[in-house]
């Protein structure tokens, strides 16, 4: 196990968070379901306490808090998508699932966590040693909800929308 995993809070549904969670990328799944062992604030003997799951690989635990937290933008999960085919389908995942959108490839799910789902050419356009073209991949960007890979190349590339 890594040392360093995220826990999320939830209030009773932890279970279908990571269900849903695992659902969007390959190298995804439920590692382990840890039970109550008697009655406490997070719920009954025998109900669900903890699950332990993994998103493409990386670590993460749900946990049935016992009462309704809620997430703010100072901290988000970000989803690295190999190209626009899987950008439209852990978005459309999201959203077929009660996410929000918002700006700048954001979203949040019907728990109220914020996801970045992002392709990762938009890091090699930012990290660019061409400024001019870095920031142009950059305005681009503030102005989408959903990214755009071909809009995002065009902009980096100096070229119409069109």
């Amino acid at each position: 196990m890594s040392k360093l995993v995220p826990c999320m809070w939830f209030n009773g549904d932890a279970v279908e968070a990571a269900k849903f969670y695992v659902s969007l990328v390959p190298n995804s799944e439920i590692t382990h379901v840890q039970h109550n062992v008697s009655d406490g604030p997070s719920g009954k003997e025998g109900s669900v306490l903890v699950v332990e799951f993994t998103v493409a690989g990386q670590p993460l635990v749900a946990l049935n808090g016992g009462m309704k937290m809620e997430y703010t933008h100072a901290i988000s999960l970000m989803i690295h998508c190999d190209d626009q085919a899987e950008v439209d389908s852990v978005w459309n995942a999201f959203l077929a699932h009660g996410a929000k959108e918002e700006q700048c490839g954001w979203l949040r799910d019907r728990w109220g966590v914020a996801w970045q789902v992002v392709p990762k050419v938009m890091f090699e356009y930012l990290s660019s040693p061409d400024k001019a073209a870095a920031a142009r991949a950059w305005q681009a960007m503030m102005k989408m909800v959903k990214l755009d890979v071909e809009v995002l190349r065009r902009a980096f590339e100096g070229k119409s929308a069109a």
